[in-house]
């Protein structure tokens, strides 16, 4: 039995769905329902939204500590009246890291790390392994658009893809065959202190991988006294690199150089230059899988990304809307630069929740660089996840670290209202936190409002 403290998240509900399917009982708790919480009720996991334990399920209260395994994230409060509860009552408790390490050390596994681009990189790699005919499990930070879900299972895989998150140095608790890294740009640093901590935590996974590290070539001088390590790139001098990078009718195409292989005229499904890069990470690791060439083309190609990561939700001649995830300085560079490219001389606007207040504080002056870049800036009220404010710490004052003339603060509640009185071009939302819930009810608004 599996209790889940925390089990609407990305990263918990993939674990219980594992569970699920292979005959455990299932519960937990999270705080609010979601489109993730009702998808794992309709699975048969029961959820409750109350952190009473009464409201635990009977059949869990009634069991033996000792068949009852309670795990948790990191978020999880040591003052949880859930987390005493099981306590109390002598059950087996351990952390989300703890038990993906667990469930993937049998198998050959492949962790993708990185403060971007982990979760792009490793649902393309359990894509692309799919459509080659290499069976695999698959626990992914995001909702893969092809498959509707977090996790992808098969009872004879021969190997797995895990994201290996970086938060409270959780990926220290796997050891996988080997990994990619996509990037070390300073975050979290309410766990880590400095980007110096944060680096050196990298480093130690990388010893943990017993095989091939396969890194961005722009953070190779990190690992230089470790064996086996390749570097990629866009216009890279060695491969694995992508070369003649062109847009072909709203899609780029490119041609892939990696380990002895040239892969000409590929073209990938997910729109975004930063992607292209993705895209060689994951094709180099899915060409050493096994994957064939013409199969590795096809599930560039079929790839549809991954929800709420460069997700164009509307696509017209008078409004496209793109919703993004982007929820860090580089990460929103990236998401605009791609946007500018895509649809050049567009007017930008960009409605942006800020997601912890350490962030904020800590990387205030990149934001404000970052979210200059558009042409117009609507900021959310700071997204709190785990955080009790900070004083002085707020939209209002970052806003002011924003060096353009077109931006507000507004509410959530407000929204619709302003973006009502705009004259738009290209929408992007972008943020982790709950900015995702506004999503639908801007689409309905630009479809309503531009209607062809």
């Amino acid at each position: 039995m599996f209790f889940f403290i925390g089990v609407g998240g990305i990263g918990m509900s993939g674990l219980a769905r594992y569970f699920r399917r292979r005959g455990a009982e299932v519960a937990g708790y999270d705080r609010t329902p979601s489109e993730l919480t009702n998808q794992l009720q309709s699975e048969g996991i029961d959820v409750q939204f109350n952190e009473d334990p009464r409201m635990i399920p009977e059949e869990f209260r009634n069991a033996v500590p000792a068949e009852v395994m309670v795990v948790r994230t990191p978020a999880v409060p040591v003052s949880s009246p859930l987390l005493k509860y099981w306590e109390e009552r002598g059950a087996r408790i351990l952390k989300r890291a703890d038990v993906l390490g667990m469930v993937t050390q049998d198998k050959r596994t492949v962790a993708v790390a990185g403060t971007h681009g982990k979760t792009t990189v490793s649902t393309m790699i359990a894509h692309l392994l799919t459509v080659g005919k290499v069976r695999c499990n698959a626990f992914l930070g995001g909702i893969a658009a092809n498959y509707g879900t977090n996790v992808l299972l098969n009872d004879d895989a021969v190997v797995n893809v895990v994201e290996a998150d970086e938060y409270d140095r959780s990926f220290l608790k796997l050891c996988p065959s080997e990994s990619v890294i996509t990037a070390m740009d300073p975050d979290h640093l309410d766990i880590y202190g400095t980007p110096e901590a944060m680096f050196d935590a990298y480093t130690q996974f990388a010893v943990l991988c017993e095989g091939p590290l396969l890194v961005h070539e722009r953070i190779a001088a990190h690992f230089k006294e470790r064996r086996q390590v390749m570097t990629y790139a866009l216009g890279s001098a060695q491969p694995p690199k992508a070369v003649n990078l062109r847009v072909v009718n709203g899609a780029y195409e490119f041609d892939l150089h990696t380990e002895g292989i040239v892969l000409n005229d590929l073209r990938l499904g997910m729109p975004g230059r930063h992607n292209v890069e993705n895209a060689i990470a994951a094709s180099t690791i899915a060409l050493r899988m096994g994957v064939p060439p013409d199969l590795l083309r096809l599930g560039l190609a079929s790839f549809r990304g991954v929800a709420r990561r460069f997700e164009t939700r509307i696509h017209g001649p008078r409004i496209v809307f793109i919703d993004d995830y982007a929820h860090h300085p580089k990460e929103l560079d990236a998401c605009i630069a791609s946007v500018r490219e895509m649809y050049p001389g567009k007017r930008v606007t960009g409605i942006f929740q800020p997601h912890l207040f350490s962030r904020t504080r800590d990387l205030a002056r990149d934001f404000g660089k970052s979210l200059s870049a558009l042409d117009d800036l609507l900021l959310l009220d700071i997204y709190p996840a785990r955080e009790e404010p900070i004083a002085g710490i707020t939209s209002q004052w970052l806003l002011e670290q924003v060096p353009m003339e077109a931006k507000r603060c507004t509410t959530k509640e407000d929204l619709l209202d302003v973006l009502g009185q705009r004259d738009l071009q290209v929408v992007v939302t972008l943020g982790a936190g709950d900015i995702d819930r506004l999503v639908p009810s801007i689409e309905r608004l630009l479809n309503e409002r531009y209607r062809p």
